[in-house]
């Protein structure tokens, strides 16, 4: 669908009280343009109807004109600079970005990006920047609760219940 069109759409959306379908739409323009600032204004707009002010600063973190708590909230959701960078959906060069404010952005989110994994990261290669640093293991926070085992067994219950029952049902049909 032409990219007037499906703005036409998210527009009629947006007038019909239709915030998720036009979130939807929007996002997937974002993915299919992403160097279009104008797209992520928009859905940052979006984002702003559902009070969500973390996704709304990710997507107008490449403005020059940004909110600063907007922009905050995003940094606090996406506090390693390999998240950021995944949160973007950049691809291609920086030199790509309409304004050098967003190259700028761009650069600096890539740069810390290498020096926190310790290797070159490319927009145009997810896998050079999906894993974060090795970070060592973590026990679980709480350990079991009686209503824990409880809920289990009685989850193994309903299962073993479920199978003797169906296993009954098979051996009547060939007595």
């Amino acid at each position: 669908m032409p990219l007037r069109e499906t703005l036409a759409r998210v527009d009629a959306d947006l007038a019909a009280g239709r915030v998720p379908l036009a979130r939807r739409r929007l996002r997937g323009l974002v993915s299919s343009f992403p160097h279009d600032l104008t797209l992520r204004r928009r859905l940052a707009e979006v984002y702003r109807l559902y009070g969500d002010a973390a996704e709304a600063g990710r997507w107008t973190y490449l403005e020059e004109d940004r909110s600063a708590d907007e922009t905050a909230a995003f940094e606090e959701r996406y506090g390693a600079p390999h998240r950021r960078m995944r949160a973007l959906a950049w691809r291609g060069p920086e030199a790509k970005a309409a304004t050098a404010f967003a190259r700028a952005q761009l650069a600096a989110v890539r740069t810390a990006c290498a020096e926190e994994l310790g290797h070159p990261v490319d927009w145009d290669d997810p896998a050079s920047y999906r894993d974060g640093p090795e970070q060592a293991y973590e026990a679980p926070a709480e350990p079991w609760t009686v209503g824990g085992v409880l809920a289990g067994a009685g989850c193994l219950l309903a299962v073993l219940a479920f199978l003797a029952v169906w296993v009954n049902g098979v051996v009547a049909l060939f007595d």
